[in-house]
């Protein structure tokens, strides 16, 4: 059975060594000293320890299961989701004017990276609820946010997204789910919607659904479409949940992997709505969801390779086999554990890296939309915005990748259900797919992210990486091993760039041909620029003779280890981008 240790001190040096939170100038960041946020750290550490973890196994196991239109959770669940209700932290970082606790987003991203470690599947019932939070308290009226956000916020009711129809996935321009207005302020909302995660579920008293449709004589296309709040139950005079509303469960997904996690059907069949935002703005909206929800996948893909990471690592330190090259590590024992073996390191290492840096990107995320958001800083929102394709794309693929190398660990144990890592394969496979394929989150980040503002954003972040490299080569007790390679391949990443501003305009396939390896560029660049500040950081600690010594040095040297044997994949991709879209689409279709 997999164990999970959460990774307190990992956190607590990405918040306060490497983005010293304590100093950013960001409402409510005085407020994050390291007591504070080690006391949050440590609770949530317990509940997804003790309580969500070991429901993990047994709940892909077990599944939901689907009988007369009523969907049951794992056993288990709903309790640990009355322990999760209790706590409060399904409001941790919401407002609280409506019973939030008003704490940073960063706090929540840090406290769901256990809670999704622990059991993805469980937390993302909670997870959809609060994107759905999120886009009524953006977009709602202030009748709207009373109704439905303090009953979210406490997690007495849970919230979906309704994109997805049986004839559109990405392209959302083709939804046929029409909204007819009523008569009294609210519409009547018939279509099918698939692929709904907590869609349905016995968790809590009421759903709220955020859903996608078109008005009659709304134009055509994704312009037309509009987004409303549609409840399983309507609410009476009090504001309770009364008579079920026109909404169903058609069916539950049989998958892959995620199986704790009810992925519906759902039907609305004549079910009352209320429009959310203005008529045919429901794309700018939806993005409100989706942007954050997308954020929240990159986190699934950090979670789930942090826990097959700690896993694989035990089972490399217990597990017998052969000797080191050197000579007997454990003369004493029959043969030494396979961690002396230097592939075994290399598998190891890679996953270490990603899982620390990784973690160190997504949270440098998060702060920036902190900046955004709380301190209503307009350059902030930008940067996020250009970085989140690739938080959600690069995160997911190499979350996904590190999994398999933990598996690949185990070796034949690792292809067994009763070790359990496998489940984190499985579980992590989703994560490349839903909120917008990896694929597409390359096209937006060609198509539309690197031009936006007039490459203002893209050239900021050239502009961050640039002065730190300047003011780090200045300095000459810092390592030139990390700041080097750095630049480097920050310099490819600009070339890459700017190809693809030659290309654009005369031969655009070119540009889209490359945009998966431009994503992946831009992740490891981005992780590269968190590891040489964390060896700064780490660097600075073990000068001052701070803390522990054996934590700083070994993040020197995985730090180390990503600039030398992961950055440099960098100058890969951009081999494979200069080489244009001739060899991608030489064959015809039918060759294929």
């Amino acid at each position: 059975m997999p164990t999970y240790t959460p990774p307190a001190r990992d956190l607590d040096f990405v918040l306060h060594d490497l983005l010293k939170v304590g100093s950013l100038d960001i409402p409510g960041y005085d407020e994050l000293d390291r007591d504070t946020t080690r006391a949050i750290l440590d609770e949530s550490g317990k509940l997804a320890a003790g309580v969500l973890a070991p429901l993990n196994q047994a709940g892909d196991a077990v599944g939901c299961t689907f009988e007369n239109g009523v969907v049951r959770t794992p056993p288990g669940f709903a309790d640990a989701y009355a322990r999760m209700r209790e706590g409060g932290w399904m409001g941790l970082d919401a407002d609280p004017e409506y019973g939030g606790q008003g704490m940073p987003y960063l706090m929540n991203c840090a406290t769901g990276e256990m809670f999704l470690s622990a059991n993805m599947a469980f937390n993302t019932y909670q997870g959809l609820t609060h994107a759905a939070y999120s886009t009524i308290h953006a977009h709602g009226t202030d009748a709207q946010k009373t109704t439905w956000l303090p009953n979210m916020i406490s997690g007495q009711w849970s919230g979906t997204m309704n994109l997805t129809e049986p004839q559109c996935g990405t392209d959302l321009g083709l939804i046929r789910t029409r909204a007819e207005p009523a008569g009294d302020g609210s519409y009547r909302i018939t279509g099918q919607k698939i692929w709904i995660s907590a869609g349905e579920h016995d968790l809590t008293e009421n759903i709220v659904h955020l859903v996608l449709a078109r008005i009659p004589g709304a134009p055509e296309g994704t312009r037309g479409l509009s987004l409303f709040i549609v409840p399983k139950f309507l609410l009476d005079d009090d504001g309770r949940p009364g008579p079920r509303n026109a909404v169903s469960c058609g069916g539950v997904e049989h998958k892959m992997g995620f199986h704790g996690n009810a992925t519906c059907v759902i039907n609305h069949d004549g079910a009352t709505g209320y429009l959310l935002g203005e008529e045919n703005a429901g794309m700018r909206a939806m993005f409100t969801m989706m942007n954050e929800a997308r954020i929240g996948v990159g986190l699934q893909g950090v979670a789930q390779a942090a826990v097959a990471y700690e896993n694989a690592a035990a089972f490399a330190r217990d597990r017998l086999q052969g000797r080191a090259l050197a000579g007997a590590a454990a003369p004493e024992r029959p043969a030494d554990p396979i961690i002396v073996h230097p592939d075994v390191r290399r598998n190891l290492m890679d996953q270490k890296a990603f899982v620390e840096g990784g973690r160190a990107f997504l949270l440098w995320g998060a702060s920036l939309i902190d900046r955004a958001h709380r301190g209503r800083d307009a350059d902030a929102e930008g940067l996020v915005s250009l970085l989140t394709p690739v938080i959600k794309g690069f995160l997911t693929d190499k979350g996904f990748e590190t999994t398999v190398l933990a598996q690949q660990t185990f070796g034949g144990a690792g292809f067994v259900r009763e070790t359990g890592v496998e489940q984190f394969v499985r579980d992590a496979r989703i994560t490349m797919i839903y909120e917008g394929t990896n694929g597409v989150q390359a096209l937006d980040l060609v198509g539309r992210k690197l031009g936006a503002g007039g490459g203002k954003y893209i050239m900021a972040y050239f502009e961050l990486i640039k002065t730190w490299c300047r003011e780090a080569a200045g300095d000459p007790d810092f390592d030139a091993a990390f700041v080097e390679p750095l630049k480097t391949a920050s310099k490819q990443l600009q070339q890459a760039g700017m190809y693809f501003m030659q290309q654009g305009a005369t031969a655009p396939e070119n540009a889209l041909a490359g945009s998966y390896d431009f994503l992946h560029m831009m992740g490891h660049v981005s992780v590269g620029f968190m590891w040489a500040q964390m060896a700064q950081a780490a660097r600075a600690a073990l000068a001052a003779g701070e803390g522990d010594r054996a934590f700083y040095e070994a993040k020197v040297a995985t730090g180390r280890y990503y600039m030398a044997r992961q950055l440099p994949m960098v100058a890969t991709h951009l081999a494979r981008i200069e080489t244009g879209a001739e060899p991608v689409m030489a064959l015809d279709a039918e060759s294929f």
